[in-house]
């Protein structure tokens, strides 16, 4: 098993920053690709940045805005997030794609969610 734990959420005026991170916890062979998605009140969940070994992804209204970045020391991701707006308002949730190994076998593609961190940006 493996636990994700959000931080860094709170309350911010349009125009500010924060910082969110995600540590992972647990039985990690190997973290793969990690992930921030987000879901506004009555809105479906939707992805917002993802970084694998090699590259990033970041939703087109966040690009230029937000940074998502990892520290595999720590296994950890952030995102840090500026310039931010009313729509930024939502529960960010951290992913995880991990491999996991069991004696000499290696389980790949197990997917993790945190319990998600509210953002609320104040016009």
């Amino acid at each position: 098993q493996v636990q994700l734990v959000e931080s860094g959420g709170g309350l911010v005026q349009a125009g500010g920053s924060l910082r969110l991170s995600c540590a992972a916890s647990g039985s990690i062979f190997r973290l793969n690709a990690m992930s921030w998605y987000r879901q506004a009140p009555g809105k479906q969940r939707e992805l917002v940045a993802a970084i694998t070994s090699g590259s990033t992804y970041y939703l087109d209204s966040v690009k230029g805005r937000f940074t998502i970045s990892r520290d595999n020391a720590k296994n950890t991701v952030y995102l840090q997030m500026n310039s931010l707006k009313p729509e930024d308002t939502a529960v960010y949730y951290c992913n995880a794609d991990v491999s996991e190994r069991d004696g000499l076998v290696t389980y790949t593609g197990i997917e993790y969610w945190g319990k998600g961190t509210l953002v609320t940006v104040s016009s």
